[in-house]
């Protein structure tokens, strides 16, 4: 399915592709390595960048992403006197090797940019930040740590942390989060960047189907653009699916659909796909003004306002935002007039005329429909089969309860116990009255 969702994903206006990298599905046993399959991930670069586009590599190798464990193996639980993602001498020996095994991996195949490749950019762990505090002054060494052995490792790309507000320099702390236009690196010498930017949300079961509106995600695109951002990335652009056991995180279901642009089963999902191509394809229209000078505010009113990029004192691109969640309104720039509905960014690439405005999406998108013919009979279908029960060659016996993942280590979801007991005061009683006979 790859080529087709890149292909589509360029189409699209996407310029990268990000991904993640699970440690739990490329090590699944200490030191034993798999890069086969759909985990072939020297193929998927190479595929990427067959299309013409370039890649972010989020190696981690924590991940989270709602996936079992957070992406690390289960063999890492039970090394003795280990403790996760904190200043332990065990964990940071493992994730060193793992970091250093895929970076090598890469440079062996020659995938880094500066050797001719597509990947651009690097990510060492992920969203640490929110929940450093907890880990105290071991987190903060950890983070020192992860930092200094990414760095190491010569890329020769630049590293980046996401969600991480103390990242030390040169790595290039990054937001997360459904808006990222107030965003402030932690050095002016590092890009505004944003490596998630939530397209909808992940499904649980028992909760609602989740929607973003495109009119919201446009938005905050645009606004990010607007104010000085390099980088920007969807989370999910495409979704897919949680296959076998791979979906973690309380009653988180195998579809990972997102209400993403390109859907669960790899088709367009309108009108988001089409109205964020639009929005694209304005931007890159700027592209030579935004990066040519940092943006100029105008005040156009309350909750409105103007962002220009200058190449010359007499050629600009602008950005004009009513963040208004109700009023519309009609603003002058220029010596024109422009209407800007309420929560809308307007773009004008040559500060004059109105290409794109994130609240205005084509009727064509909304009425447009897709039929796709599906044969079962030719489809690769393939099942698991997993027996629920308390019989077995695997039953013990143990007074109280048990942790999860110490006893079943991972490889079964269910763990069923099987009780008995006797009511003490009916046997007391049977008792008495048989010394009675």
């Amino acid at each position: 399915m790859w080529p087709e969702i890149i292909r589509l994903s360029k189409e699209g206006g996407l310029d990268v592709i990000e991904t993640y990298v699970f440690w739990n599905n490329h090590e699944p046993e200490r030191g034993q390595y798999y890069f086969e399959g759909r985990f072939d991930l020297v193929k998927f670069v190479k595929t990427v960048q067959e299309a013409g586009l370039l890649v972010h590599l989020r190696i981690g190798p924590y991940a989270c992403a709602e996936w079992n464990y957070g992406g690390f193996p289960m063999w890492l639980h039970f090394l003795p006197g280990i403790q996760f993602r904190t200043n332990n001498a065990i964990f940071k020996n493992e994730m060193k090797r793992f970091l250093a095994k895929v970076v090598n991996l890469m440079k062996e195949e020659r995938l880094f940019a500066s050797q001719g490749g597509p990947i651009i950019l690097a990510q060492v762990e992920n969203e640490y930040g929110n929940v450093e505090s907890s880990y105290g002054q071991p987190g903060e060494l950890y983070v020192q740590w992860a930092a200094k052995t990414a760095v190491s490792l010569n890329t020769t790309v630049p590293w980046v942390m996401c969600a991480q507000g103390d990242a030390p320099d040169p790595i290039i702390n990054t937001c997360n989060g459904f808006y990222c236009d107030q965003f402030t690196p932690n050095s002016p010498s590092k890009p505004k960047m944003w490596t998630e930017n939530y397209s909808g949300w992940f499904l649980s079961f028992g909760y609602p189907i989740p929607y973003r509106p495109v009119e919201d995600l446009a938005f905050s695109v645009a606004r990010f653009f607007e104010y000085g951002g390099t980088f920007q990335n969807y989370y999910m652009y495409f979704g897919g699916t949680n296959f076998g056991r791979t979906a973690g995180g309380p009653l988180v279901a195998t579809s990972y659909d997102y209400d993403a642009p390109i859907d669960e089963y790899g088709f367009i999902r309108q009108p988001k796909w089409g109205h964020l191509r639009d929005l694209h394809k304005a931007i890159k229209l700027c592209e030579e003004y935004l990066i040519s000078s940092d943006p100029t505010l105008e005040k156009l009113g309350r909750n409105l306002e103007a962002h220009v990029y200058y190449k010359s004192s007499n050629s600009c691109a602008a950005f004009l935002a009513n963040f208004d969640s109700i009023s519309d309104a009609r603003v002058t720039f220029k010596g024109n007039e422009y209407f800007l509905p309420a929560w809308s960014v307007s773009i004008l690439p040559d500060c004059k005329n109105v290409v794109f405005n994130t609240a205005k999406v084509p009727d064509a998108f909304t009425r447009s429909t897709s039929t796709h013919e599906v044969s079962l009979a030719t489809s690769d279908w393939s099942w698991y089969q997993e027996y629920v029960g308390i019989w077995g060659t695997n039953s013990f016996t143990k007074s109280g309860l048990l942790e999860q993942i110490n006893t079943t280590k991972d490889t079964s979801d269910f763990l069923w116990y099987s009780t008995r007991y006797v009511n003490q005061a009916v046997i007391l009683e049977k008792l008495s009255n048989r010394n009675k006979w």
